[in-house]
């Protein structure tokens, strides 16, 4: 059997700014540095489920009767999470070249920071297709019911979904 061989030009390092998450990043770091592969960093706001979901639960009428009373704190709270939006991405620009910088044995680059909205593991799945990658590394908590006691929900999914490889990494 001849082994193919295996080339990781691009990584994608999904975080949710978790200690799990920045565990990951040093493997991520030492994939990129062994196959010369640049990392695109992900972070995904979870995104509310919608008014689709709402008029599941209550009538229209009650809706927007509810929107009209809290217009103004949900705007304010909006226009909040686009600057946090900002803040998360300063953050993670960061970190990667904290880590640079720490990490003088291991060259790395930082080919993109990403912040997105969705949900975490189809737009983990979705990007790592969109922008071509050729390696996922991930953390995992492994909260949740007794099945993802070894493997987060997000994580699981993504293993399920991914059109490429995917590596989790648990906190020792």
């Amino acid at each position: 059997m001849k082994l193919p061989n295996i080339q990781i030009k691009k990584i994608l390092y999904p975080t949710d700014l978790s200690e799990s998450a920045a565990h990951a990043f040093s493997y991520a770091v030492s994939l990129a540095n062994a196959y010369g592969a640049g990392i695109t960093i992900l972070h995904v706001l979870a995104e509310f489920p919608g008014e689709e979901f709402i008029a599941n639960m209550i009538n229209a009428d009650t809706w927007e009767e509810i929107k009209n009373r809290h217009y103004s704190e949900a705007r304010d709270q909006l226009i909040g999470k686009k600057r946090d939006h900002v803040a998360i991405k300063e953050v993670l620009e960061a970190f990667s070249e904290e880590a640079q910088a720490d990490g003088e044995d291991q060259t790395f680059v930082t080919d993109e920071v990403l912040i997105k909205t969705g949900t975490p593991a189809e737009v983990i799945a979705n990007t790592a297709q969109e922008q071509n990658c050729d390696l996922i590394v991930m953390g995992t908590h492994g909260h949740g019911s007794i099945a993802d006691i070894f493997v987060g929900s997000t994580a699981k999914w993504v293993i399920k979904h991914s059109p490429i490889p995917v590596l989790v990494i648990r906190l020792p």
